[in-house]
C-alpha cells in the first residue's frame, strides 16, 4: 500500500465476533486496509445430521417459497441433500453472501433484499402477500427467529428446517489477553446482536469493560442502536451490509470524512 493510498484503518486493531473457523472474510477485508484482527468468537457453527432434520429439510424444500437465513444453511442444507429449484418455486435469501452460496449450490434465480437483513427480506414482494402460503425456511435456532414470527403474523404456514445450531465455545484466555493488552480502543465489526450478547456475558468484566470502549462499525441501524443501548458503546459507521468488505469501507469513509483538513 502506497502512502498515499493509506486506509484511515491502517494499523488499527478489529475484533471481530464471528463463529470460530469464519474470521477468514474479515482478515482478508482488513489486510487490504493494513488492519489487524482480534477474533472474539462466542460459538462454533455444528450442522445438524439427522433423520427429523432431513425429514423436515426436505418438507421446506417442497415449498412454493424456500427462504435460507444465512450461508451456512446453504451449505449445511447442500450437505444433507442436493439442492434442486422447479419451475414453480420461488428461493430466498437474505443477503447476497446467502444468495451467491444458494448459486453455487445450483439454484440460478434467487432473490434476495437490497437490504441485508431480516425487515429487508421480509418486504421483499414475494413475502408481502401470502396469506396461507406454505413457505420453507431453512435456518438456526435464534439468530433470525423475527422472519418466522412475521411471516406467521401474515398467515403463513412455516416449515422450518433447523439444519445447524451455534454451540458456546469458551473465549480463548490468549485472546482476551490480547484485548486487554491493546494499545488503543479497538473497532468492533458488529454484524450480530446475538454475538455481543454473548460475549458481553462471557467475558471477566474487566475485559468487557474494554470492548464496551470499542468504537462499534454495524451492519445495520439495529444494531448500532443496540450497541448504544444495551453496550454503551459508540457506532462510527452503518454499513449497508454485513460483508466485511462493507463493513471495513464504511468505517474507512467515516474515518476519512471525520480527519481534519490539512493547513
Amino acid at each position: 500500500m502506497r502512502e498515499t493510498d493509506r486506509s484511515p484503518l491502517t494499523g488499527r486493531w478489529l475484533v471481530s465476533l464471528r463463529p470460530a473457523g469464519q474470521h477468514g472474510p474479515v482478515r482478508r477485508a482488513a489486510a487490504a486496509h493494513g488492519a489487524r484482527v482480534l477474533a472474539l468468537s462466542p460459538w462454533r457453527l455444528q450442522r445438524h445430521d439427522d433423520a427429523g432434520t432431513r425429514a423436515a429439510l426436505a418438507d421446506a424444500l417442497r415449498c412454493g417459497r424456500i427462504v435460507f437465513t444465512s450461508p451456512e444453511a446453504v451449505r449445511a442444507a447442500s450437505a444433507l441433500q442436493p439442492l434442486q429449484a422447479s419451475a414453480r418455486q420461488t428461493w430466498l435469501a437474505v443477503g447476497s453472501g446467502t444468495a451467491a452460496a444458494l448459486r453455487r449450490a445450483g439454484i440460478a434465480d434467487v432473490l434476495s433484499p437490497v437490504r441485508m437483513d431480516s425487515a429487508g427480506l421480509l418486504d421483499l414482494a414475494a413475502l408481502r402477500q401470502v396469506t396461507g402460503a406454505r413457505i420453507g425456511l431453512v435456518t438456526a435456532p435464534g439468530g433470525r427467529d423475527l422472519i418466522a414470527t412475521a411471516l406467521q403474523a401474515r398467515g403463513v404456514h412455516v416449515l422450518r428446517a433447523d439444519v445447524y445450531r451455534r454451540e458456546s465455545c469458551p473465549l480463548r484466555r490468549a485472546s482476551i489477553e490480547r484485548l486487554l493488552a491493546l494499545p488503543t480502543p479497538a473497532l468492533l465489526l458488529l454484524s450480530s446482536a446475538g454475538a455481543l450478547r454473548q460475549v458481553l456475558a462471557t467475558l471477566p468484566e474487566h475485559a468487557a469493560a474494554v470492548l464496551r470502549r470499542c468504537d462499534a462499525i454495524a451492519a445495520s441501524p439495529r444494531l448500532a442502536a443496540i450497541a448504544g443501548e444495551e453496550a454503551g458503546m459508540r457506532t462510527i459507521a452503518i454499513a449497508t451490509d454485513p460483508r466485511p468488505r462493507a463493513m471495513l469501507a464504511a468505517a474507512a469513509a467515516a474515518l476519512t470524512a471525520d480527519k481534519p483538513m490539512p493547513a
